[in-house]
């Protein structure tokens, strides 16, 4: 694991390495008195860090900016903030960095975040059904994905998770799935089969509630879902993290939506 400790001031930058040393005796320390040297060290000789422990009163680039180019540089580390100042918590979070420590550094806190970055990743089911909408769209029934009969079908379902509970008309639908598609009379039957072939294999794992149907068009029951998207959208730490600048990546539809969670994440700077 390498680590980069980050302080303007020598003698916090010194106690705060030998803390976080004695904690994971193991790692790499590598300790900067400003933002822009622990850059270079990223860009001139490739070494990202794992975990990051910044202060955010630096001269220069401050510890936010710093946290917003990191992202870009290194999606993976987590950014933990060391500080006097308990009023940047918000702004902290809006960066979706990882942790945020009041000085003095804590040994305890140290081994928490540590642990934290050990056991991340893609967020865990909360229930017997998730969708995965970072990178590939996939559906997961106890563990095990869930089969569809019709490719297009998963691709419904997928639409009606990324409309966020919206009802869908008919037309809506098809100009998604079949845009090339101009005759309604020929699309509504596909989508009928599509409707009722997504409802029959909802219905089999005893979810057939999650749609919701009524005078012509089509949802789903936003509440039932538990998606990493949706985590991500309600603050959830880990699913923010486990964002790679991927949604439902194999819909071409989805990928407006990708971009503005690229910038809601900094990965697009």
């Amino acid at each position: 694991m390498t680590i980069f400790v980050l302080d303007d001031e020598p003698v916090l930058l010194s106690g705060e390495s030998r803390t976080i040393r004695e904690v994971a005796p193991d790692a790499e320390v590598l300790g900067f008195s400003d933002a822009a040297e622990a850059l270079a060290a990223i860009r001139d000789k490739g070494t990202c860090p794992d975990v990051v422990f910044s202060d955010i009163e630096m001269p220069g680039m401050n510890g936010l900016e710093l946290a917003a180019q990191l992202k870009a540089l290194c999606p993976e580390a987590r950014i933990v903030f060391v500080t006097g100042y308990s009023e940047y918590a918000v702004e902290a979070f809006r960066l979706h960095v990882s942790g945020y420590i009041l000085k003095p550094l804590d040994p305890e806190r140290v081994r928490e975040e540590l642990e934290q970055h050990g056991s991340s990743g893609a967020p865990e089911p909360g229930g017997d059904l998730f969708f995965r909408c970072f990178g590939y769209f996939e559906v997961f029934w106890k563990g095990e994905p869930l089969m569809f009969a019709r490719r297009q079908t998963k691709e419904l379902l997928a639409l009606l998770i990324h409309r966020e509970g919206a009802a869908c008309t008919a037309e809506e639908v098809a100009a998604i799935l079949w845009a090339e598609e101009k005759d309604m009379k020929k699309a509504k039957p596909r989508l009928r089969n599509l409707v009722h072939d997504l409802r029959n294999t909802l219905t089999e794992i005893g979810m057939g509630d999650l749609l919701i149907r009524r005078s012509g068009e089509i949802a789903i029951r936003r509440d039932a879902v538990d998606c990493d998207y949706y985590r991500m959208l309600n603050g959830d730490m880990d699913a923010v993290n486990a964002f790679r600048g991927e949604y439902m990546a194999q819909y071409a539809w989805a990928e407006l939506n990708a971009e503005k969670l690229r910038f809601r994440s900094g990965q697009n700077l």
